[in-house]
């Protein structure tokens, strides 16, 4: 039949059903999430007072707390984000969920911002009091934290933020000191004069946690100490005086310890030699301070490498020696009498011949090996050489007042003048063998980024392997609690527990003015702390008053009582801030606790459920919580711990303001939204190292548009759907069927990754069910029944139910991750409903599993590829114009068209008909054009266009739906 012709045609776009919603194509969402987060108001305040009256199970995620010092960066976003996507989740599983945001607040960051103002007003740090410098760091953080908490709340994080913790609230230093005094009390707190990690540009020791390695280029020498004294058992010539006297190697990179040395350690299982000097190297530029006749103790093993830096030519070995019982001068005896001491030989277990001469250089006021093999041979005195600026003491001969590090201007952090000072005096005495460079890793400041020194001081520390009341050590609890601890990933639990395995005793004190004191006094008859419950209970209840300054500021006696104060010292040390923030869950869930007497309707337990941060806490936070925990009540105050990597550019190299590669989540939220950002976390494995940058943003904001239009989509076929509507399960057809299959297998894939904390596991196969399963497959096969089929037709009627259940179970599905956009979405289609962020996820009916519908549409797809590849080489020939224009036959193996039975494979196809042939080996199409007039209205070429008198245009299909439509529209 021909075509009506166009002039008198009808034209059917009204009676189309196409999609209507309100929900608009671009996001908007810079504009649009501000908008919603007024909506939402105090959307966790609303979420807990839900749940709550629904009796929901509590769960507690403890928040580590960032740095109130500047912006927030790409991993502020990154970590922030992570922890919202487990408290949205939680509700979303049907939890009441106790989240504090909290912030970190002592420390040197701000002291340095401070100093760096006072020195602006031309104040040097030391010409502002304790009580004006500390209020100007408290001043700095309260207005970061303000900074830090809008920004947050601009990435949709959603918390207590009303009662957000920080560690410098009077209550939270107060309840620091009382779980300092804690450790205190309990003995495992004390006083030890030892090397440490000390940074003279921060005048302050430094924890292993506070420590990173970097490339630095130091010395190196190789120094002669005179053998002066021998025991029995030694050859008797070998202080024989016709010979010159045999010297001692050794091999340092630290030349400015030279002042320090007192011994020298051996390993009791190296071979050594003495060597004889027989000829240097010819030819040199400059004269070798080696000489023939030279007599050199070296390990056997390293002594070809020694003579090598000394550009000795030839040698003899003369016998073996044993080091024990050898005496030697310190080789700067003979330029002043403060050297004249005796070096002995100690064995050591740490001394190796792997590189060096085999002899270990002993400075044990310089050193944590050296340290213990001086006192491991019963000597006490350890020397004091280098004061905290790095610079030597007075009473150091030869070099007082020389600086090992600059600690000022624009060499802050390089070489002194102690290194030359001392090689070039070791030249003059005749004991300077060899020196060299050495590019090694070397610790540096993690703050500064100025390399540290170990340097003797007296500091405080926790012993890590003193019997606690339980009997076991610290060390011991702590791995007991570590095996006890589920880590996401499962990795986590061997990197912290290796560290704990092998480190030394923590120490706790700081010299610096911007922090939570260690607040007790010490007898000075005895050294030892006062334990007197009265005094630290007037010491808590006035710091939980005025803060920690009144440890500062208020006269001894306050605190003292009874006490004489003539006979105490006050410490005025400030604590370890990982001790303050491994303290965060004492003063943050302990008040809320119910069994603490809490009856607020902000309840907590102890321990946390979850603590989550990157992967360096394992040094950090974790572990200052696990031993504060372990410490002071036997466990960890945490059930799981959850780290992620660090964030890298797009080449996976480290963002650098330097380098110019760093990118601003607030630049990001401003141009794109905070949902876009959010989507980049959640299709990251959070587990490794993530990249992010422009091209990577990009395909996330592609990934979005997917999600965003597939709701759309559903919002728009969704239009007016009522209950009265809904079809049960038993009149849905079989594509139905499978896409209500595939809603159930989700739903539990979706839960699980949840509890598992796998948010990757959750975005990713529900994109792919937005593209695979429903745009490729069901929004296509649909659409024509859901356009042209008249209203009440149970295909329609179906399709919209499905799709009901559909976007009810996405909105929710993604609400944790996209939020804004989930609620807008929710909003448009139900504005009255409440908020999104409310729900938890819809029940899904057992009977929906349907294992034998995903495997017929598994099959069906199978043909459906074929006959797809056929139709799009139709279109690129010009044979037809879209897939209606065709009718294709299909070919396949007996069998292959089971599945199709009872189905339109035309509809499946989306083709105006289709021929199934059973035959061959393979599947086959051939695409022949539709010959039959084409429905004006849905565009279908079908034998029974025109079989309707009355809409002689039209299919049989489309002409009852045009009547329909006619006759409920007047």
């Amino acid at each position: 039949m021909a075509d009506a012709p166009e002039s008198t045609a009808r034209d059917y776009r009204d009676t189309v059903f196409l999609p209507e919603t309100p929900f608009p194509m671009r996001g908007g969402l810079p504009q649009k999430e501000p908008v919603i987060l007024e909506q939402w108001g105090d959307l966790y305040g609303t979420l807990r007072a839900e749940r709550q009256k629904q009796n929901a199970p509590l769960y507690v995620l403890h928040d580590g707390p960032p740095y109130a010092n500047g912006d927030i960066h790409i991993g502020h976003a990154l970590n922030k984000t992570l922890k919202d996507f487990v408290v949205r989740s939680r509700f979303l599983l049907g939890y009441d969920v106790d989240y504090v945001p909290g912030w970190d607040c002592h420390g040197l960051p701000i002291e340095w911002k401070i100093e760096e103002q006072f020195r602006a007003k031309g104040r040097r740090k030391d010409e502002v009091s304790k009580d004006e410098f500390r209020a100007a760091c408290r001043e700095y953080a309260g207005k970061y934290i303000d900074l830090q908490r809008d920004q947050f709340k601009r990435l949709g994080i959603t918390g207590d933020f009303a009662n957000r913790y920080a560690t410098m609230d009077f209550t939270s230093e107060a309840a620091i000191v009382a779980e300092f005094h804690k450790f205190k009390n309990s003995g495992q707190l004390y006083r030890g004069s030892k090397p440490v990690m000390w940074s003279p540009v921060e005048r302050t020791a430094l924890a292993d946690a506070e420590i990173e390695y970097h490339d630095h280029v130091s010395p190196t020498i190789w120094v002669k100490f005179p053998v002066t004294g021998v025991s029995d058992d030694h050859p008797d010539d070998l202080l024989a005086f016709r010979s010159s006297t045999p010297s001692i190697v050794i091999w340092t990179t630290t030349p400015w310890t030279i002042p320090a040395n007192r011994a020298i350690s051996y390993g009791p299982e190296i071979a050594y030699g003495l060597y004889e000097v027989t000829a240097m190297e010819e030819g040199l530029e400059f004269a070798p301070w080696a000489k023939p006749g030279d007599r050199l103790i070296i390990a056997d093993k390293l002594a070809e490498e020694v003579f090598r830096a000394a550009k000795i030519a030839t040698w003899t070995r003369v016998y073996d020696i044993n080091p024990s019982g050898l005496e030697t001068a310190h080789p700067l005896a003979a330029l002043d009498s403060g050297y004249g001491f005796s070096v002995p030989l100690l064995a050591g277990d740490h001394v190796t011949d792997d590189a060096g001469t085999g002899f270990v250089h002993t400075a044990p006021g310089h050193g944590a090996d050296d340290f213990e093999v001086w006192k491991a041979h019963g000597h006490h005195e350890v020397p004091d050489t280098v004061d905290p600026d790095g610079a030597y003491y007075p009473s150091v001969p030869l070099f007082a007042g020389l600086k090992v590090l600059e600690t000022e201007g624009k060499k802050t952090g390089k070489f002194g003048p102690a290194n030359g000072a001392v090689m070039e005096k070791l030249i003059e005495a005749g004991n300077l063998l060899a020196r060299g460079r050495l590019e090694h890793s070397y610790p540096h400041s993690w703050r500064s980024k100025a390399p540290i020194i170990f340097r003797n001081t007296p500091q405080w520390f926790i012993r890590m392997d003193e019997p606690l009341k339980s009997g076991d050590t610290l060390r011991e609890t702590g791995l007991k609690a570590i095996d006890d601890t589920a880590f996401h990933p499962a990795a986590g639990r061997n990197r912290i527990r290796s560290m704990v395995e092998g480190r030394p005793d923590w120490l706790v004190s700081r010299q610096r003015a911007w922090g939570t004191p260690l607040a007790m006094f010490i007898d000075k008859q005895t050294g030892q702390p006062l334990h007197d419950a009265e005094v630290d209970a007037r010491i808590v209840a006035a710091v939980a008053e005025q803060g920690a300054d009144i440890w500062f500021t208020a006269p001894d006696a306050d605190f003292l009582g009874a006490h004489d104060p003539a006979r105490y010292e006050k410490v005025e040390d400030i604590l370890d801030v990982w001790f303050d923030s491994g303290s965060t869950h004492a003063f943050t869930l302990d008040p809320r606790l119910p069994e603490n007497g809490y009856a607020g309707d902000r309840p907590a337990h102890w321990p946390a459920d979850l603590y989550l941060e990157g992967s360096d806490q394992h040094r950090g936070w974790f572990q200052s919580s696990l031993l504060e925990g372990c410490g002071t009540r036997g466990r960890a105050p945490f059930k799981a711990v959850l780290t992620h990597g660090f964030t890298l550019d797009e080449k996976g190299e480290k963002m650098s303001k330097s380098k110019g590669n760093t990118t601003d989540p607030l630049t990001i939220i401003k141009e794109s939204g905070a949902d876009i950002l959010r989507l980049w976390v959640a299709l990251v494995d959070y587990s490794e190292d993530q990249r992010i940058g422009k091209q990577i943003l990009q395909t996330t904001v592609d990934a979005y548009r997917k999600l965003r239009n597939t709701v759309r989509y559903l919002l728009g076929a969704l239009s007016d759907f009522d209950e009265a509507e809904r079809l049960p399960l038993d009149q849905m057809p079989p594509l139905e069927k499978f896409v209500l299959h595939r809603l159930h297998e989700l739903d539990a894939q979706v839960r699980a990754a949840y509890a598992e904390y796998r948010f990757q596991d959750v975005v990713r196969p529900v994109l792919e069910f937005c593209s695979n399963d429903l745009s490729a497959l069901y929004f296509d096969i649909r659409k024509d029944a859901l356009y042209c089929d008249r209203p009440d037709s149970l295909r329609r009627r179906a399709a919209r139910t499905v799709m009901d259940e559909v976007f009810s179970r996405l909105t929710a599905w993604l609400a944790p991750l996209t939020p804004f956009t989930m609620e807008e979405a929710w909003t448009t289609r139900f504005p009255d409903a409440g908020t999104n962020c409310a729900r938890v996820i819809p029940e899904t009916p057992t009977e929906w599993h349907n294992p034998a519908e995903a495997e017929r549409w598994a099959a069906i797809n199978t043909v459906l590829e074929v006959v797809n590849e056929q139709l799009e080489a139709a279109r690129r020939d010009k044979l037809i114009g879209g897939a209606l224009d065709a009718w294709p036959t299909v070919t396949a193996p007996a069998g292959a068209f089971a599945p199709f039975d009872g189905l339109d494979a035309a509809e499946i196809f989306r083709t105006s008909g289709a021929e199934l042939v059973e035959g061959g080996e393979t599947i086959t199409a051939v695409v022949a054009v539709a010959d039959y007039p084409k429905c004006a209205r849905s565009w279908r070429r079908v034998p029974d266009v025109g079989s309707d008198a009355a809409y002689p245009d039209l299919s049989a299909r489309d002409a009852d739906a045009v009547r329909y439509w006619d006759q409920t529209h007047g």
